[in-house]
């Protein structure tokens, strides 16, 4: 069996958000649909799997909706599905930031194209950013950027003050993994003062469909959030598993070859 898998987000005003969570719940369902849909007052955000027609068929009936009609999606495909069931949840935020200033309905950063990335963030007077956190960094990012060091994307305010807050008028290229949390970021930076904000548009998986791989500056895999744990420059696959305790991915050379439990750290093989 191949599936598909397609990731997608949106900022748009949605304000019966349990009704429609329940609607779209009932669509996936019937379609056999699984992943994670997450609805806010702020919009739409998720990562689902389908044979291809079913997925077709969710996101032409999802696009019936006028608010999500120009609704993109980045697709991939694998051999089984990455999600082992359904969840759609209201929540506040479609990605966590917790900073009300940052509204990417209101403003964002300007949006560079794949084909022009390799040219931005080679250029030495550019800051750029990875606003993914430390477990998604280590196993893969681009040539020079900066590590916020981050555990979870609600800290990266306390970054931009400590170490990009001095010069605000430096141009700053920000990027995660499907777009999302650059939307966000680059509003809030924005919201802050700073002048010169770019962004990767689509993201990571978007580079990656785009740029061939003897072209790239990306280095590494890609984490995602399923059970494929991260893809290579193909958008396959990859060789790194979670840990058996805390869920982090793992190298490949860390991974059992008999399928045993495997753990990220000393502390955690003690517990296991």
């Amino acid at each position: 069996m191949t599936v598909k898998i397609s990731t997608f987000y949106k900022f748009v005003a949605i304000d019966d958000c349990a009704s429609l969570r329940a609607a779209i719940h009932s669509a996936a369902d019937k379609r056999g649909v699984l992943g994670t849909i997450l609805v806010a007052h702020e919009g739409i955000n998720a990562t689902i799997s389908a044979d291809a027609d079913a997925l077709d068929a969710f996101l032409a009936w999802l696009r019936s909706d006028p608010r999500f009609a120009d609704l993109h999606d980045k697709q991939s495909r694998s051999a089984a599905h990455p999600f082992g069931r359904l969840k759609v949840k209201v929540k506040p935020e479609i990605v966590t930031l917790g900073s009300a200033g940052a509204d990417p309905r209101e403003a964002i950063g300007t949006y560079v194209e794949p084909e022009a990335w390799n040219a931005l963030i080679q250029d030495p007077n550019v800051v750029v950013v990875d606003t993914r956190n430390s477990y998604e960094v280590a196993i893969g990012t681009f040539e020079g950027a900066r590590d916020p060091g981050t555990r979870s994307f609600s800290e990266l305010p306390d970054y931009v003050s400590r170490e990009l807050a001095g010069d605000k008028s430096r141009p700053v290229a920000m990027f995660c993994t499907g777009g999302i949390r650059c939307e966000k970021a680059t509003a809030y930076l924005i919201d802050q003062g700073f002048e010169n904000v770019f962004h990767l548009r689509g993201g990571i998986l978007n580079y990656l469909a785009k740029i061939p791989a003897q072209d790239s500056l990306w280095r590494g895999e890609c984490f995602v959030f399923d059970d494929r744990v991260a893809v290579d420059h193909d958008l396959a696959p990859g060789g790194n598993r979670r840990c058996s305790i805390c869920g982090q991915p793992l190298a490949a050379n860390g991974a059992s070859d008999d399928g045993a439990a495997v753990t990220c750290c000393i502390e955690h093989a003690a517990l296991a």
